[in-house]
């Protein structure tokens, strides 16, 4: 009897003990939890937001042949298939993070959700009424953020906001708008004091994000804006050869700059603040400058659309013009339609943010993020 005591006593103290053994010493037995994705964004990162709003066909891609590569559908999604999100949350081993006016309140967001808008800017005056502004998208995080608290608990919530990385793609917007508007915004600003507005406008979010408990950011800068088959379409038709309008990259010039200085104080500043900004721009002129190192074989014209360059915003036949050429194979083509990537460019950019060197992806690459 008294050993039968001792026995059960043993058994009931290890009990005890195991409660308090981290989980990283019992390995298998309590798997470390999957580092949430949250996503902000313009139609890069959109994966299908916008087919759930009041909106026009200028700011969707829910119809052929958009999708056709990888979904053989469309999804929403700007490109012929995946998009940068996708592939990053494959990297890490997520499932595909789900558009939040998709998910249903029976959904735990443990995994993340994706606010990213096709049309939004980083100031609501862009493309306002017909998009989800960055304002709004922050909005909808902290929506989904008290979701998660009452599906999960505080604690469990808390330690998923913390966790998670923050994925930002947006200001692209901010300047193509106003010049496709015919907006008068650049006689009322100088350049330098509207890029500042619009930096100012991503890092305050990124700052109230950090308010509500984040730490870990991945930032997209612009990319050579003039040089998109759009605006290489507008310089034909302004009397040009398609060259590259330098003026407006010179706006994503000035963008990048600024944006790059603003997370390196932010980082001086905010408690654990941790961040990786991939550098669009260098390497997207790498591209273009030397297409066949990339695989590509053509990097000036878009795969889908019609006009210069296939540069005419067309694809579908449903923004106003019926007919639009479509290329035979998508993953020869740099992009896809007048303003966005192939699914061949996005894996490149997912690649490169995911576990690119410090001279491209830095000060963290997006792989170092989810594993702090």
């Amino acid at each position: 009897m008294a050993n039968s005591y001792v026995q059960l006593h043993f058994a009931a103290l290890f009990f005890l003990a195991s409660l308090t053994i981290p989980s990283n010493c019992l390995p298998g037995l309590y798997p470390k939890a999957p580092v949430a994705l949250f996503v902000f964004g313009d139609s890069l990162f959109d994966p299908g937001n916008n087919d759930f709003i009041k909106t026009t066909t200028t700011f969707q891609a829910n119809f052929p042949p958009y999708g056709e590569t990888f979904f053989k559908l469309p999804t929403g999604r700007f490109t012929d298939g995946r998009i940068i999100p996708d592939f990053i949350a494959e990297f890490a081993k997520l499932s595909l993070i789900p558009p939040y006016l998709q998910t249903g309140y029976h959904e735990f967001l443990t995994n993340g959700v994706n606010f990213a808008s096709g049309g939004a800017g980083a100031l609501a005056e862009t493309n306002t009424g017909l998009v989800i502004d960055l304002k709004m998208q922050f909005k909808n995080f902290r929506k989904a953020k008290k979701h998660l608290r009452l599906n999960i608990g505080k604690r469990a919530a808390r330690r998923v906001v913390k966790n998670a990385v923050y994925l930002f793609g947006i200001g692209s917007n901010d300047y193509l708008s106003p010049l496709t508007n015919n907006s008068s915004i650049f006689k009322l600003y100088a350049p330098q004091d509207y890029v500042a507005m619009v930096v100012g406008n991503i890092t305050s979010v990124v700052q109230k994000i950090h308010g509500e408990g984040g730490r870990k950011f991945g930032i997209l800068n612009l990319g050579p804006l003039g040089c998109l088959p759009r605006l290489r379409a507008a310089n034909v038709a302004a009397g040009g050869n398609g060259e590259c309008v330098e003026h407006v990259t010179a706006l994503a010039k000035l963008h990048n700059v600024l944006l790059s200085q603003k997370l390196q104080l932010l980082q001086k500043r905010l408690k654990d603040f941790k961040y990786s900004y991939f550098d669009v721009f260098t390497a997207s002129i790498a591209t273009v400058q030397n297409p066949s190192k990339f695989g590509f074989k053509e990097v000036k014209s878009a795969c889908c659309g019609s006009g210069p360059f296939r540069g005419y915003f067309s694809c579908g036949g449903k923004r106003g013009m019926k007919e639009y050429e479509l290329c035979d194979n998508p993953k020869d083509y740099l992009f896809f339609d007048a303003n966005h990537p192939t699914e061949a460019a996005n894996l490149q950019s997912a690649e490169a943010m995911w576990g690119g060197t410090p001279n491209i992806t830095g000060p963290y690459n997006l792989q170092s993020l989810f594993l702090l």
